[in-house]
Parts: structure tokens; sequence; C-alpha cells
């Protein structure tokens, strides 16, 4: 059936103005954030940064909700699923937005086309960490140890396809060194099981490892970034320690269900920008080691179709499988 030209433009007229309206009183209730991953990972603590800020911003709760499972694809998924109304976001990461797609041949979403990007928000290094108990005291120590010992020594991860499941697969691919991989059910876990003795080695983010380094239960022996970090200083960079090449970033940022009006992306782009740019939340990016990193949805959404494209050629190349 033709659509009448005059109604067409009544149509388009009470849509443009149905879309501001919705912006102008938006957000009318609670928001819910969900973080595809358990509560105390380096996710689920910048993710709730990102709630508490946008709340004070936009004077209404953003309300965390933690979805766990399969490397954070479960919650990405509910969000993926979720009404385009701007009440349901997703707090992504590079896991769920960029490798995801290659190590999952059955993937419920597509980082490009299920989502609409609001804004990055945090970038920062993996820190490679050692039990306290193990003998090694260098990343050099650590890599003759387990040439010593092939398959001997674990690495706990916060769970299959993620960022440190697939840096430590990479720094294995690259120091031609076999190391045996338990996977846990986030960061949290894979900590608790590390400070335990339950398994050797870890990669992970700052956030999470420096309060057990500064207690003495681990050890870190190397950075996955390209500078040292102002926290740890003495630590030095994977490079520096003698693996020139190897660079891995943790980063996080927020989205929409595809489809989520672009009105209310801006509003929430601009609180989220502005909440980036004040100092308490910079300064407490910066004392866990990540650096706020906000930029446009254009910007955004270009940045995760060429980490897609990194991350693929890396999982191509070291070979790393979901288990």
């Amino acid at each position: 059936m033709r659509l009448n030209p005059l109604r067409a433009v009544f149509l388009a007229l009470g849509l443009a103005i149905s879309h501001g309206g919705f912006a102008q009183t938006y957000p009318a209730k609670p928001v819910r954030i969900i973080v595809p991953f358990p509560p105390g990972g380096p996710t689920d603590v910048v993710g709730r940064l990102v709630a508490t800020k946008l709340g004070e911003a936009l004077n209404q709760q953003f309300v965390v909700e933690n979805r766990a499972g399969a490397g954070g694809t479960v919650g990405s998924e509910v969000v993926a699923q979720a009404p385009a109304d701007g009440y349901t976001l997703l707090y992504g990461s590079t896991s769920t937005l960029a490798m995801a797609p290659s190590l999952y041949r059955k993937l419920g979403y597509d980082p490009r086309k299920s989502f609409a990007p609001i804004s990055l928000v945090s970038s920062g290094p993996l820190l490679v960490a050692v039990n306290a108990a193990v003998p090694a005291h260098t990343l050099a120590q650590l890599i003759a140890l387990a040439k010593e010992k092939p398959g001997a020594l674990n690495y706990g991860s916060a769970g299959n396809a993620t960022p440190p499941h697939l840096a430590a697969e990479l720094f294995k691919s690259l120091a031609a060194i076999d190391l045996t991989h338990v996977p846990y059910k986030g960061g949290a876990p894979a900590l608790q099981a590390i400070a335990a003795g339950e398994v050797q080695v870890i990669f992970e983010g700052i956030v999470t490892l420096l309060p057990q380094i500064r207690a003495g239960r681990l050890r870190a022996l190397a950075i996955t970034g390209t500078a040292r970090d102002v926290t740890l200083p003495d630590v030095p960079t994977v490079a520096e320690a003698g693996l020139p090449g190897f660079q891995v970033n943790f980063w996080s940022g927020l989205v929409a269900p595809a489809g989520t009006p672009a009105e209310v992306v801006n509003v929430l782009n601009a609180a989220l920008r502005r909440a980036l740019a004040a100092p308490d939340a910079r300064d407490t990016l910066t004392k866990f080691g990540l650096a706020p990193a906000g930029n446009t949805p254009l910007e955004f959404a270009r940045f995760i179709d060429s980490e897609i494209v990194r991350w693929d050629r890396a999982v191509q190349a070291s070979g790393a499988k979901v288990d």
C-alpha cells in the first residue's frame, strides 16, 4: 500500500517530535547497566563508577546488574535483544566487543550491528604476576621456569575469551613456552585462586591485582603496556623485560541496543564525557592504572571496528580457542 505523501510528511514530523521529546525527558526512570561479569573484577569496578557518575549528572538512578557467563557474551546478548529505548545499557569491554567474534562460532550478537556505541570510557594495560611462592622474580626467570617444566605452571584468567586469556596465549606463543589455562567465572574468582596458590600465574588489570601485590601475596613481573605505570614504577614493561613487540591494553566502554534514538545516545555521551573529565573520576581511574578515554559515538564505533580486526589477527596468530 502506497503512503500518501502528505501523510508521510506528518508521520516523519511526528516521529521527530516524539524522539526529541523523549530525549528531553530522558531518563524518566531508572536505567539498567548490565556488566557481563561477576562483581569485583575491573570491568565491574569501572562500570559502577560510570553508573554513579551518570546518576549524578542526569539526576536518575543508574543501576548495575551483573549478568556473567561465557566470557561476557551472555550479558551482552541480553542487551542486544533489549528494547532500544535507552533504559538497558551494556558496559562492554575488549572481550565482549572485540575478541568474541573471533573466538565464538555461534555468537548471539554482532558487535558492529547489535549496538549503538556511546563512548569509550577507559583503557589500561594488564600485569603479568605470580603467586609469591613461585621462584621467579623477573619475567625472564618465569620463562626459564616454564621451559624447564612445560605445562606444569597454571595460569588463571577471568574466563575463556577474556583479555587475560588471550593475552596469556599471545605471551605463550611469543615466549615459546607452555602454560596450562585455568578459566574462572570472572576476575575476582581468578584473583582468589592465585592468592591461594591454586594457580601460579595471572594476567590481569592493575585495579584487580594491586591490593594483593601490596599485601605481598602476589609479585608483579611486567606490565603489558608501552610504558611503566605510575602506581608500580619499578615494574618493567614486557618489552623492557625481554619480549619486544608484546603490547596488550584492556579497554571498556558504554553501548546501547542498536536503534536507540541518537538524541538519547548523545545525552549519555555528553554526560559521560563530562564525568570523565572531572578530577575525581580521572584520579580514581589513574589510581587503578587506567586512563580516561571518552570519545564520540562515531569515534567509538570506528574504534570497535578496528579492534575487532586487530584481535582477529591476534587470535589467528596465537591459535587461541574457547575451551
